[in-house]
């Protein structure tokens, strides 16, 4: 394979993140920082200036409050979800017994191809990611995604053996560029830190920078590029039209339209939304061919469902939510599972 060209940035830091993040784990214990799991908040209330955090089981008061949640869960006043979409690529970690490379590389055509190497135990692997899509996207070969990278990276080390393979989902604004600030100039010492399109690494770095820098009250000399509530991303008329007509598919021509498929037309192993008792009804069935079935509307805001098969997962098109077959919420915005259907 040749490469004609290519631009080069020195002093790059290539890091191991999950032992990164114990790292600030164990920094944030040595502080008496408490840190709560399964802790899921669902509401955020004005309370004489402060906020009361509203989990499913306690109430956290609090002057300042930062949303780090990946996608924001709350759609008033910041209206994000008119400015955002999220995306979707896909990794594999091959091994092979050519000698690899040193250094990070993405190439520039789209979809983009990216490398690096990993230190796996006593192996150097090889990450290769790509496929990129819009979650939800109905066009998108998902069930490919994997065997088109392994076909791809082949091309180059013939011997490729793929030991790992998984997948990420991004937050991405209009303009390109991450929101990290206020939430909204209605909230004051609300915080956000999005759209970082899959630089998140990086990009986390001058969201802490920002934030602390305005709960100290100081001026951030890359705030107003990065303002959360900046106008730019609205006057990107092509990709906020695509954004618009995207939710107006999902939300209700996709509702008036018939589903193509037949109850049995679903194979085991296989999903998709079907008309039953003039009901549209989102229905998996699993290798022995019980059938699980939910309401195929996203719980975050209404739009139309469509099944992932490579994932077993009902993706919605308009804002990324995701959903297991068993209509749980496993990504944001949505703060609520999907209706499920106990007896079918």
């Amino acid at each position: 394979m040749t490469y004609y060209g290519a631009i080069k940035f020195k002093n790059q830091a290539k890091f191991h993140p999950l032992k990164y993040l114990i790292d600030i784990l164990n920094y944030l214990e040595k502080t008496n920082c408490n840190l709560y799991e399964n802790t899921k908040v669902i509401d955020i209330n004005e309370n004489d200036g402060h906020y009361d955090v509203i989990t499913e089981d306690h109430v956290i008061n609090a002057k300042y409050v930062v949303l780090a949640t990946h996608y924001p869960i709350f759609n008033f006043p910041g209206f994000h979800f008119l400015k955002m979409y999220q995306d979707r690529s896909y990794i594999i970690a091959i091994e092979t017994q050519e000698k690899l490379f040193e250094g990070m590389y993405i190439a520039s055509e789209t979809p983009a191809i990216s490398f690096r190497t990993a230190k796996f135990g006593d192996k150097e692997l090889l990450l290769v990611a790509g496929g990129d899509h819009k979650t939800g996207d109905k066009a998108a070969n998902t069930e490919s995604a994997y065997t088109d990278l392994e076909n791809y990276i082949k091309t180059i080390y013939p011997d490729a053996k793929v030991l790992y393979k998984w997948c990420t989902e991004d937050c991405i604004t209009l303009d390109k560029i991450p929101y990290i600030g206020n939430f909204s100039n209605l909230m004051p010492n609300v915080f956000m830190a999005t759209g970082f399109k899959k630089w998140g690494m990086t990009s986390s770095h001058v969201a802490a920078q920002i934030i602390l820098d305005k709960i100290q009250g100081v001026k951030n000399p890359y705030e107003d590029v990065f303002s959360s509530t900046r106008l730019n991303p609205i006057k990107n008329k092509e990709e906020l039209g695509t954004n618009l007509g995207q939710v107006i598919k999902s939300l209700i021509l996709s509702r008036l339209n018939i589903p193509d498929e037949k109850f049995e037309d679903i194979q085991n192993n296989g999903g998709g939304i079907v008309l039953y008792k003039g009901e549209k009804v989102g229905i998996y069935k699993d290798e022995l061919g019980e059938i699980f079935a939910v309401k195929p509307y996203c719980a975050h805001l209404g739009c139309e469902l469509t099944w992932n098969n490579l994932e077993k997962s009902w993706d919605c098109p308009c804002h990324g939510s995701r959903f297991d077959y068993f209509g749980n919420a496993i990504n944001e915005p949505t703060k609520k599972d999907l209706k499920a259907f106990e007896k079918f």
